[in-house]
C-alpha cells in the first residue's frame, strides 16, 4: 500500500511539474514539487522505504528534464541524506523546522544546478537572473512547503488506516 501511495504521488507531481505548471503564468517561478516529497520521505518514513522512491524520482526527472544526466538524481539523494542527518538532532514534527527544511532543500537544488551550469557558461546576465529566479523559489518553498509536508503525511495515514481497516473486515491476516 505505501509504495503504491510513493508512486501515484510521485507520478503526480511530475506529470503536473513538467505539464501543467509551465502553461500557467502565476507559477513560473515555482520550485521543483517533488523536493517536499523527497522531504516527507526523509523525516517520516524509513530510509529503505525513502531511498529507493528518492532515486527512482531523481532518476524519472533526469529523464525527463533534458539537463545533464544525474543533475535531479545526486541533488535528490543528497537532499534525502541531509534530511535524515537533521532529524537525528532536531525533531521532525515541528512547523517551523519543516517551512526552513523546504527552502534549505530548495536553495540546496538551486546550489546544485547553479554549480552545474556554471561550469557550462559564465554569463553574469544569466546570474542575475538566476538569483531573482532562486529568490521566488524559496519564497514559494517557504509558503507552501509545510502543506505539501502536511498532506503528504495526513493522506499517508489515513490510506494506512483505511487499507488495514480493509484487511481487518476481510480477515486476512487472521489465517
Amino acid at each position: 500500500m505505501t509504495y503504491c501511495f510513493y508512486i501515484c504521488v510521485c507520478l503526480c507531481l511530475v506529470i503536473f511539474q513538467t505539464t501543467i505548471i509551465p502553461h500557467i503564468s502565476l507559477f513560473n517561478n515555482v520550485y521543483d514539487l517533488l523536493i517536499p516529497f523527497i522531504i516527507y520521505l526523509g523525516l517520516f518514513r524509513p530510509a529503505r522505504e525513502g531511498i529507493l522512491f528518492t532515486l527512482v524520482s531523481g532518476f524519472l526527472m533526469d529523464n525527463l528534464s533534458g539537463g545533464p544526466f544525474g543533475l535531479y538524481l545526486t541533488t535528490y539523494f543528497w537532499l534525502f541524506i541531509v534530511v535524515k542527518l537533521v532529524i537525528k538532532y532536531l525533531h521532525a514534527r515541528n512547523n517551523i523546522l519543516l517551512l526552513l527544511i523546504v527552502a534549505a532543500g530548495v536553495l540546496m537544488e538551486n546550489i546544485i544546478f547553479i554549480a552545474s551550469s556554471t561550469m557550462a557558461r559564465s554569463d553574469s546576465h544569466f546570474f542575475a537572473i538566476t538569483i531573482k529566479t532562486v529568490f521566488f523559489q524559496i519564497l514559494w518553498a517557504g509558503c507552501t512547503g509545510f502543506f505539501f509536508i502536511t498532506f503528504f503525511n495526513h493522506i499517508h495515514k489515513k490510506l494506512e488506516q483505511w487499507f488495514n481497516g480493509l484487511i481487518r473486515d476481510w480477515g486476512i491476516g487472521d489465517r
